[in-house]
């Protein structure tokens, strides 16, 4: 994928319009039938691998001569590319010289993705011969699509939107034809990601563990792939949420992942945060200061949440970090106004309590939603203690009450030594589930002089949740559960009642890691480093939560997006935990806490972003860091 194009198939390389087969475009299926037949026979696929996020390279053999022997005298290459480029090359191994007939059957419903995602493709339109090529149209609203060929088919069939080529293939000779999808009547528009000046770094990585290297530039790519504009101010990008459901921005999502990806630079923060400014709701009603979102299945214990308050709470948070990270001061403040709106909120929605309500008022009283409030509120008064903004002293004093009273009525205690409860309802009453939304206690903000902020939880409750996301009932050995294994209604599928969630496994590992737990984080880093190489390293934003045995691999998860935004920005938020880089730009320093233990023994991080300049360091197999690159005049902190 190369957003706003994609391209779905299986690993047989066929387009048979099957289910979300095809070529996509803007959301619109431009092809969905591209059937190959060499001499009247379909090649026997051998492999199907990605090259990179945006094509991918399939390859099959034929044997011309039904009576030649068991081996295939010709081999059939097809690049396929998102933007819907794809190349056919046929290499002969023969010792004779081979006449050989190519067909390629082409159709296209044009139907919506959401369409075909439901089940209700449309029927396969007709085709005229076009140009070198066939074209199909619908409504005027559906536009039409047109495929060309290079070389053009010796002959061309409308009714059956067939190619045909038939040529002279030499001893040891190669054929090709490149076919190309395009809609409307123009070219297709350049992939954000492809542009002259990438807005993510291209970071490298490389150590003792081989996996490292291809886990980061895998997750980079990705990134890039899922970058989009937008509309109304092309310089400003951000992140779609996931392929092939989510192909456009999820306020959270988009936060979540760029606040991830800080290490790559801060240019898609930045897009992200002014793209989402000009969504804020204003007036002085109730909802005044949010920035607008869905609301979100919560799992089988708990009704939906809204999105727009995980929104608004990263909103500040996300500011406030890039700035540590190297935003320049001109744009933070620019940006401001929008984040002092959004904390504003919080205050008017918390009213004379201490807890946020989510959706509220009168919604459960979430354990993550907490979480994010207190962050937001302690990056929030740091932001704008920062330049001179009033505020900052009323919001330290309410998040220091939320802790006290946060440890005494969201700790549910048990025989095994208590529990953060997931969440509080209305009426007091404590809703004990464990699972994997726990972690965000962890995820506390990076403050100035390479501290972070303080949990809601105290040391001792801190170690406890430390145990429980390390044991069995969380850690499936791929990642962390989204809900327990011993809790009513787990389903290893269940998206938030059971399945392994991969922002949050990587926020788990940072937070552990970070409050000195190390073992623990290891585990789970271990684990979903395990699950990406099954994956080809291309992470899917959630699987099954089964448990890892002995040669298995994690099960895929149906319904996941694959890739996703908050996975691919996980992927450099685990490498990046283990060195734990702790930037503050506008100090001009950066502290490092690597994990002592080196779980993947030495690892170099090179090409990352710190203070607008190349950032390179390396932690050796004792756990200790070095910096190998840096900005000019940044100094190393304590």
């Amino acid at each position: 994928m190369a957003l706003p194009s994609l391209a779905i198939s299986s690993q047989q390389g066929q387009l048979t319009g099957d289910g979300l087969e095809g070529f996509y475009r803007a959301g619109r299926r431009l092809l969905s039938r591209c059937l190959l037949r060499v001499a009247g026979r379909e090649p026997i696929a051998v492999q199907a691998r990605m090259v990179a996020a945006d094509r991918a390279r399939f390859v099959a053999t034929l044997r011309p001569v039904v009576d030649g022997g068991p081996d295939p005298d010709i081999m059939v290459e097809r690049i396929r590319h998102a933007d819907g480029t794809e190349r056919i090359t046929l290499r002969s191994s023969a010792t004779r010289p081979l006449r050989l007939p190519v067909e390629v059957a082409l159709g296209t419903d044009l139907a919506e993705l959401g369409a075909v995602a439901a089940g209700r493709p449309g029927r396969e339109l007709s085709a005229t011969v076009h140009d070198s090529g066939m074209r199909w149209s619908w409504s005027s609203s559906a536009g039409h699509a047109v495929v060309t060929a290079d070389p053009p088919p010796r002959d061309a069939l409308a009714s059956a939107g067939l190619l045909r080529w038939e040529f002279d293939l030499p001893p040891g000779g190669t054929w090709s034809v490149e076919l190309r999808v395009r809609s409307g009547g123009g070219t297709a528009s350049r992939p954000v990601g492809h542009g002259a000046v990438r807005p993510l770094a291209a970071a490298e990585s490389a150590g003792d563990d081989a996996r490292v290297g291809p886990l980061l530039r895998t997750c980079a790519e990705d990134l890039h792939a899922l970058l989009l504009r937008d509309p109304a101010h092309p310089s400003d990008l951000y992140l779609a949420a996931g392929a092939p459901w989510r192909c456009g921005l999820a306020p959270a999502e988009a936060l979540a992942a760029a606040r991830m990806a800080l290490p790559l630079g801060t240019r898609l923060a930045a897009g992200t945060l002014r793209s989402l400014a000009r969504t804020q709701l204003s007036g002085t009603g109730r909802e005044s200061g949010m920035i607008p979102g869905p609301l979100r299945d919560a799992g089988p214990h708990l009704p939906p949440g809204c999105t727009g308050t995980e929104a608004t709470l990263l909103f500040p948070a996300l500011l406030a970090e890039a700035r540590r990270w190297g935003l320049p001061e001109q744009e933070v403040a620019e940006l401001l106004p929008t984040a002092e709106r959004c904390l504003q909120w919080l205050r008017t929605a918390v009213g004379d309590g201490v807890y946020l309500a989510d959706p509220g008022p009168g919604g459960p009283l979430r354990c993550e939603t907490q979480a994010h409030a207190h962050r937001a509120a302690l990056l929030g008064a740091d932001l704008l203690d920062a330049h001179g903004r009033p505020g900052a002293v009323e919001l330290c004093q309410w998040a220091e009450a939320l802790r006290t009273r946060f440890r005494e009525d969201f700790w549910a205690e048990d025989r095994g030594g208590g529990r953060p409860a997931a969440a509080r309802t209305p009426d007091g009453r404590l809703l004990p589930h464990l699972g994997s939304a726990a972690a965000h206690l962890l995820d506390t903000g990076l403050l100035g002089g390479g501290l972070m902020a303080p949990g809601l939880l105290d040391k001792v409750q801190t170690e406890q949740l430390a145990r429980l996301l390390g044991g069995p009932a969380l850690d499936s050995g791929w990642g962390l559960r989204s809900l327990g294994v011993r809790e009513a209604s787990y389903n290893p599928f269940g998206h938030r009642g059971g399945a392994v969630r991969v922002q949050e496994t990587a926020l788990a590992v940072g937070g552990l890691a970070a409050a000195g737990y190390e073992k623990e984080s290891s585990s789970l880093l271990r684990g979903v480093l395990s699950a990406s190489e099954a994956f080809g390293f291309r992470l899917p934003e959630m699987y099954a939560g089964e448990q890892r045995s002995e040669g298995g691999a994690p099960l895929p998860h149906p319904a996941a997006c694959r890739p996703a935004a908050t996975a691919a920005a996980s992927g450099v938020q685990l490498l990046t935990a283990l060195v734990g880089i702790r930037p503050d730009a506008p100090a001009g320093t950066v502290t490092l806490r690597p994990m002592r233990s080196a779980p993947l023994g030495e690892i170099g991080l090179a090409g990352l972003r710190v203070a607008g300049a190349p950032f390179s360091v390396r932690v050796s197999r004792l756990g200790l860091a070095m910096v190998e690159e840096a900005a000019e005049g940044l100094q190393l902190g304590v």
